[in-house]
């Protein structure tokens, strides 16, 4: 492992105390060598994959995951991600009348902003917990939960101050955590969506936080600039106060006072 992703992994375990995996996420060019040691879903499990799915492997089980497009069981990732041409069944809106949007024309709006690659830009979607991480990544992710999370966030503002923005949609939050992620080159708020929770065994106390390769030490600077600040998790909670009692406990002070 690499200095930075070592500081990079170890400050996240420090500050962050995530239940699973932390992981590094890069895109694969065409002709391109993986790393060794990589499962690749319909290969080495027997199994079609969502990419939300070979994460959750990453990050539930520490494997290293390499998901092509014989790998993805999932139409929409494989649109979003290049893996297939984009047709106007997707474009139209189709995949989310019904669904996700009253109208197709919704629909397509919804599809019109969805983070994309161009097709066949990439050859395989590629993770791999940061501690065992062999490879130059592009994205950081880190599932949570909200004070983690917001935890995170804090430490990302570190240095730039402001606000973060992200968006929404419920659905292909992969494409968020990679895509847009490469894309603005900034990080990430990932609400897990429907496809997460159900195939990725993303749950309901869960978030993620998404970050480029090249915020990682103003991230690990962030986590510890916050940390002398105070801002800190587990989130201490406030006891310097005296509590109050029921009155039949408060009673029996008046015994002790008669005494």
């Amino acid at each position: 492992m690499t200095d930075i992703l070592k500081q990079l992994n170890d400050s996240i375990q420090k500050h962050i105390r995530p239940q699973t995996y932390p992981l590094a996420i890069r895109m694969v060019e065409p002709g391109e060598d993986l790393p060794e040691r990589v499962k690749r879903p319909l290969r080495d499990l027997g199994i079609k994959s969502a990419i939300c799915q070979g994460i959750g492997l990453a990050r539930k089980y520490g494997w290293a995951m390499a998901l092509g497009h014989e790998d993805i069981s999932c139409p929409l990732a494989k649109s979003a991600f290049g893996f297939e041409p984009l047709v106007e069944h997707f474009t139209s809106g189709c995949c989310c009348e019904g669904m996700y949007t009253e109208t197709a024309d919704a629909g397509a709006k919804t599809e019109s902003e969805l983070p994309k690659f161009s097709f066949r830009q990439y050859e395989y979607f590629l993770t791999a917990p940061i501690e065992r991480t062999t490879f130059e990544p592009d994205v950081f992710l880190v599932y949570g939960n909200s004070a983690q999370v917001m935890r995170l966030l804090a430490g990302s503002l570190w240095k730039p101050g402001g606000y973060l923005t992200s968006r929404f949609s419920s659905r292909l939050d992969c494409a968020d955590i990679c895509i847009e992620t490469m894309h603005t080159q900034k990080p990430q708020v990932i609400l897990p969506c429907y496809g997460d929770r159900l195939f990725g065994q993303a749950q309901d106390d869960e978030m993620a936080f998404a970050f480029p390769a090249a915020h990682a030490s103003d991230l690990i600077a962030g986590l510890e600039g916050t940390h002398k600040g105070g801002i800190r998790y587990p989130i201490p909670t406030y006891m310097r106060f005296t509590a109050e009692f029921p009155e039949k406990y408060q009673e029996l002070e008046k015994y002790w006072k008669e005494e």
